[in-house]
C-alpha cells in the first residue's frame, strides 16, 4: 500500500512537470517598441498567454482593466507586497508601482501554456532568476538615447518632464542589457519583429 501510494505521488509530479509551460520575458526601457512587439508575438500562433501586470498608475485613455493591467491604487498595491502576493515587484517612480501577481502566473503555467511576460528590467532579471532554464529573457534595445527621445515625444501622452525623467532611467536600464539572454535591437519594426520571432521559436522548440 505504501508502495502504492508513493508510485501515485511521483506520478502527481511527473504529470505536473509535464504540464508546465515555458516563460518568455521581454524587458526594455520605456519607448523602446517592446509592447508593440508583444503583442505581435501573441499573434503568432504559439501557445503564448499574456501575463498580465498589476500596477497602481493611473490607466490610459486605451487600456482596459483585466486586459492590459490590473490597476490598483497604490495602497492596495501595498497591501498586496505584504501578502507576498507578487513573484515580482517595484516602485518605478513615487507610488507606481509595477508587479507580476503569483495567482496569475501559476494559473498559466499550471495549465501546459507558454506565459510571455511585458515587465520592467529589474523585473525581467527577477523573473528569469527564478525560472532560469525555463525561461527566456529577452531585451528590447532602442537605437540611440535619441531615438527613444523622439518616439516618447511622439507618444504625445506624458509632460516634458516626464518624458525627461523617463530618458533618465532609459539610460540606467540600458546597463542591465547583458543580464538578459537575447538583446533585440529595434530600430526597423519589421526585423524585430522576425528577429523576436526567431528567437522564441527556437527556445520553445
Amino acid at each position: 500500500m505504501r508502495g502504492f501510494k508513493k508510485e501515485e505521488r511521483e506520478k502527481e509530479k511527473i504529470d505536473k512537470r509535464m504540464k508546465k509551460g515555458k516563460v518568455i520575458i521581454f524587458s526594455a526601457p520605456s519607448g523602446s517598441g517592446k509592447t508593440t512587439l508583444v503583442k505581435w508575438l501573441l499573434e503568432q500562433g504559439l501557445n503564448m498567454y499574456f501575463s498580465i501586470s498589476a500596477t497602481s498608475r493611473q490607466a490610459r485613455s486605451t487600456e482596459v482593466d483585466g486586459k492590459d493591467y490590473f490597476f490598483l491604487t497604490p495602497e492596495d498595491f501595498r497591501l498586496k507586497i505584504k501578502d507576498e502576493a507578487f513573484l515580482e515587484w517595484e516602485e518605478v517612480y513615487t507610488d507606481k508601482f509595477y508587479g507580476t501577481l503569483k495567482s496569475e502566473m501559476d494559473r498559466t503555467l499550471a495549465e501546459g501554456k507558454n506565459v510571455l511576460f511585458d515587465v520592467d528590467v529589474k523585473g525581467g532579471i527577477t523573473i528569469k532568476k527564478y525560472f532560469g532554464a525555463q525561461a527566456l529573457s529577452v531585451f528590447v534595445q532602442p537605437p540611440s538615447i535619441e531615438e527613444l527621445r523622439n518616439r516618447l515625444v511622439t507618444r504625445n501622452t506624458d509632460s516634458a518632464e516626464i518624458i525627461q525623467e523617463r530618458v533618465d532611467k532609459a539610460a540606467y536600464e540600458l546597463t542591465f542589457a547583458p543580464q538578459f539572454d537575447v538583446v533585440v535591437i529595434n530600430d526597423k519594426l519589421e526585423d524585430a519583429k522576425k528577429d523576436c520571432l526567431k528567437k522564441v521559436q527556437a527556445f520553445l522548440g
